[in-house]
């Protein structure tokens, strides 16, 4: 089973930036993945995900502020996230899906489709 290790969650001022990074056991090259976020009282969203083919999909919420992507070399995903706002504060998790996948909409996909993820780490942004 595949293993995602996350790290880079801590605190930040609004308008900060933080780094998320989630480290895979296995090759990430053809693996779809994706971040979601999960805020006490609230449903788990996505927040940005990228499919096989390197198509990238983001929460209306998040765009122009965040971004994902993927080091294969490291067999890293990563999620940069910039002008954070208050309501950014969560605990946010990486996902990965078993074999491969390409998104065929504008939007991410529900959270039923990946197969493996991540023990989350919290994001606290303050205002």
């Amino acid at each position: 089973q595949v293993r995602l290790v996350e790290s880079g969650g801590g605190s930040v001022q609004a308008g900060g930036s933080l780094r998320l990074s989630c480290a895979a056991s296995e090759d990430t090259t053809d693996m779809g993945m994706g971040w979601f976020r999960q805020a006490p009282g609230k449903e788990r969203e996505a927040v940005a995900t990228i499919d096989t083919d390197d198509y990238t999909t983001y929460a209306d919420s998040v765009k122009g502020r965040f971004t994902i992507s993927k080091d294969n070399a490291k067999s890293t995903l990563y999620l940069q996230m910039n002008g954070l706002k208050a309501e950014d504060t969560a605990m946010y998790l990486c996902a990965g899906k078993e074999g491969r996948w390409w998104n065929l909409s504008s939007m991410p996909p529900a959270s039923s489709i990946f197969d493996y993820w991540s023990q989350g780490t919290q994001v606290t942004v303050s205002s």
